[in-house]
């Protein structure tokens, strides 16, 4: 009995990493009408290039945009991060406090990356800076 036990626990570990990284290409079409939405509202002057739907535990999904732009999902299509790279991301994605903490102690530093996290979220800022913020705008860590 402990055999058999032992023996599911191990394939039980090894199938785990396998089943976790379960990615594969999408049509756009396929994205969630919310997530196709988000696009469409957040960049309409944007096309997306790529759809990518991740299935593990939970499914997400992520968009690569035409400029280069990298937007993720929850399963519901609802917008968890968006990666701009260099430029700013859409300032509508920004709470006005922590738009207002980066203009007030970093003038003229651009927000390039914004994260939701459960404690708030987290923000990369061009100047190599990672900020996280709790829901209410709190600064909680400044990361270099």
């Amino acid at each position: 009995m402990k055999k058999v036990l032992l023996t599911l626990l191990a394939a039980v570990i090894f199938l785990a990493p396998a089943t976790a990284d379960n990615d594969r290409p999408i049509s756009p079409d396929q994205l969630p009408a919310a997530a196709k939405t988000f696009i469409q509202q957040t960049f309409p002057d944007l096309t997306i290039a790529y759809a990518e739907i991740e299935q593990g535990f939970k499914t997400s999904y992520e968009a690569r945009l035409s400029d280069g732009t990298k937007v993720e999902f929850d399963g519901n299509g609802n917008w968890d991060k968006v990666d701009c790279k260099y430029k700013a991301v859409p300032a509508a994605l920004v709470p006005d406090v922590i738009a207002k903490y980066v203009s007030a102690n970093y003038a003229g530093a651009l927000v390039t990356k914004i994260d939701k996290e459960l404690y708030g979220y987290e923000i990369e800022l061009n100047n190599g800076l990672d900020l996280k913020f709790s829901t209410n705008g709190q600064l909680l860590e400044i990361d270099d």
